[in-house]
Protein backbone atom coordinates (compact mmCIF):
# COMPACT_ATOMS: atom_id res chain seq x y z
CA UNK A 1 0.00 0.00 0.00
CA UNK A 2 1.92 3.38 -0.71
CA UNK A 3 2.30 5.24 1.94
CA UNK A 4 1.35 8.93 2.75
CA UNK A 5 4.89 10.65 0.87
CA UNK A 6 7.06 10.97 -1.87
CA UNK A 7 10.64 10.70 -2.47
CA UNK A 8 13.07 12.53 -4.86
CA UNK A 9 16.39 11.59 -5.90
CA UNK A 10 19.22 13.51 -7.88
CA UNK A 11 21.93 11.35 -8.95
CA UNK A 12 24.95 13.24 -9.56
CA UNK A 13 28.46 13.21 -10.46
CA UNK A 14 31.38 15.52 -9.62
CA UNK A 15 33.42 16.28 -12.65
CA UNK A 16 34.80 19.76 -13.53
CA UNK A 17 31.26 20.96 -11.91
CA UNK A 18 28.12 19.25 -10.56
CA UNK A 19 26.53 17.28 -13.44
CA UNK A 20 22.86 15.51 -12.64
CA UNK A 21 20.61 13.37 -14.54
CA UNK A 22 17.24 14.46 -15.39
CA UNK A 23 14.45 12.33 -16.57
CA UNK A 24 11.61 12.61 -19.30
CA UNK A 25 8.50 11.25 -18.17
CA UNK A 26 6.82 8.98 -20.36
CA UNK A 27 3.19 10.23 -19.69
CA UNK A 28 3.76 13.50 -20.09
CA UNK A 29 7.07 14.38 -21.60
CA UNK A 30 8.22 16.56 -18.30
CA UNK A 31 11.92 16.25 -16.89
CA UNK A 32 11.97 15.70 -13.41
CA UNK A 33 14.88 13.84 -11.23
CA UNK A 34 13.44 9.83 -10.10
CA UNK A 35 10.33 10.58 -7.76
CA UNK A 36 8.41 8.12 -6.17
CA UNK A 37 6.18 6.94 -3.29
CA UNK A 38 6.82 5.10 -0.51
CA UNK A 39 5.80 2.13 0.51
CA UNK A 40 4.23 1.14 4.36
CA UNK A 41 6.20 0.40 6.78
CA UNK A 42 8.99 2.15 4.45
CA UNK A 43 11.18 4.56 5.51
CA UNK A 44 12.04 7.40 3.17
CA UNK A 45 15.49 6.89 2.26
CA UNK A 46 14.75 3.08 1.84
CA UNK A 47 11.99 4.22 -0.74
CA UNK A 48 14.54 6.59 -2.23
CA UNK A 49 16.79 3.80 -2.93
CA UNK A 50 14.06 1.00 -4.28
CA UNK A 51 12.67 3.79 -6.13
CA UNK A 52 16.69 5.29 -7.75
CA UNK A 53 16.68 1.02 -8.81
CA UNK A 54 13.41 0.59 -9.90
CA UNK A 55 13.36 3.90 -12.17
CA UNK A 56 17.00 4.04 -13.11
CA UNK A 57 18.98 0.50 -12.74
CA UNK A 58 20.60 2.65 -9.71
CA UNK A 59 22.80 0.27 -7.12
CA UNK A 60 25.10 2.46 -5.09
CA UNK A 61 27.50 1.77 -2.19
CA UNK A 62 26.99 5.65 -1.33
CA UNK A 63 25.06 7.21 0.82
CA UNK A 64 22.05 8.60 -0.17
CA UNK A 65 22.54 12.09 0.86
CA UNK A 66 19.14 13.46 2.75
CA UNK A 67 18.25 16.94 2.00
CA UNK A 68 16.31 19.54 3.23
CA UNK A 69 14.33 20.55 0.90
CA UNK A 70 10.74 19.09 1.69
CA UNK A 71 7.74 20.25 -1.14
CA UNK A 72 4.22 19.52 -0.21
CA UNK A 73 2.37 17.99 -3.45
CA UNK A 74 -1.48 18.18 -3.38
CA UNK A 75 -2.85 15.03 -2.61
CA UNK A 76 -5.34 14.90 -5.71
CA UNK A 77 -2.42 13.90 -7.79
CA UNK A 78 -1.87 10.03 -6.89
CA UNK A 79 -4.68 7.85 -7.23
CA UNK A 80 -4.04 5.96 -4.46
CA UNK A 81 -4.65 9.04 -1.95
CA UNK A 82 -7.42 11.07 -3.59
CA UNK A 83 -10.05 9.70 -2.06
CA UNK A 84 -8.61 8.95 1.56
CA UNK A 85 -9.63 12.06 4.20
CA UNK A 86 -7.92 13.51 6.95
CA UNK A 87 -4.93 15.07 4.17
CA UNK A 88 -4.81 17.62 2.26
CA UNK A 89 -0.86 17.50 1.28
CA UNK A 90 1.79 14.77 0.40
CA UNK A 91 5.17 15.77 1.47
CA UNK A 92 8.27 14.90 -0.35
CA UNK A 93 11.70 13.89 0.98
CA UNK A 94 14.58 15.23 -1.15
CA UNK A 95 17.50 12.98 -1.53
CA UNK A 96 20.81 12.54 -3.56
CA UNK A 97 23.34 9.95 -4.73
CA UNK A 98 26.57 10.20 -6.22
CA UNK A 99 27.13 8.25 -9.01
CA UNK A 100 30.72 6.69 -10.06
CA UNK A 101 29.77 6.67 -13.61
CA UNK A 102 26.57 8.14 -15.80
CA UNK A 103 25.38 4.11 -16.29
CA UNK A 104 21.26 4.46 -16.48
CA UNK A 105 18.91 1.86 -17.24
CA UNK A 106 15.42 3.34 -17.71
CA UNK A 107 12.19 2.08 -16.85
CA UNK A 108 9.00 2.50 -18.96
CA UNK A 109 8.55 5.52 -16.80
CA UNK A 110 10.76 7.65 -18.59
CA UNK A 111 11.88 7.98 -22.27
CA UNK A 112 15.00 10.00 -21.95
CA UNK A 113 17.77 10.47 -19.99
CA UNK A 114 20.30 13.39 -19.99
CA UNK A 115 23.51 14.11 -17.74
CA UNK A 116 23.42 18.12 -17.86
CA UNK A 117 24.87 21.25 -15.91
CA UNK A 118 23.56 22.92 -13.16
CA UNK A 119 21.97 25.84 -15.22
CA UNK A 120 21.05 23.26 -18.11
CA UNK A 121 19.03 21.41 -15.70
CA UNK A 122 17.34 24.65 -14.26
CA UNK A 123 16.35 24.94 -17.70
CA UNK A 124 14.61 21.84 -17.85
CA UNK A 125 12.91 20.50 -14.60
CA UNK A 126 9.30 21.64 -14.57
CA UNK A 127 9.13 21.19 -10.81
CA UNK A 128 10.15 24.02 -8.68
CA UNK A 129 10.62 21.60 -6.02
CA UNK A 130 13.22 19.68 -7.99
CA UNK A 131 14.99 22.81 -8.65
CA UNK A 132 14.87 23.84 -4.86
CA UNK A 133 16.73 20.39 -4.27
CA UNK A 134 19.14 21.25 -6.67
CA UNK A 135 19.83 24.19 -5.74
CA UNK A 136 20.23 22.81 -1.94
CA UNK A 137 22.51 20.21 -3.80
CA UNK A 138 24.76 22.81 -5.21
CA UNK A 139 25.10 24.26 -1.87
CA UNK A 140 26.05 21.21 0.09
CA UNK A 141 29.04 20.37 -2.14
CA UNK A 142 30.46 24.03 -2.18
CA UNK A 143 29.82 25.06 -5.97
CA UNK A 144 30.18 28.22 -7.11
CA UNK A 145 26.85 29.41 -8.25
CA UNK A 146 27.26 33.53 -8.91
CA UNK A 147 27.01 32.59 -12.34
CA UNK A 148 23.30 31.60 -11.63
CA UNK A 149 22.45 34.64 -8.85
CA UNK A 150 23.93 36.76 -11.29
CA UNK A 151 20.84 35.59 -14.08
Amino acid sequence: MRARYQILVIPYIISSDLIVAVFQRSDDDSWQFIAGGGEDGEEPVEAARRESFEEAGIVSESEFLKLDTVSSIPKDIFRDHRDKKGFWVIPEYCFAVELKDKTIRLSSEHKAVKWVSYDKALELLRYDGNKTALWELRQRLGQNISSFLEK
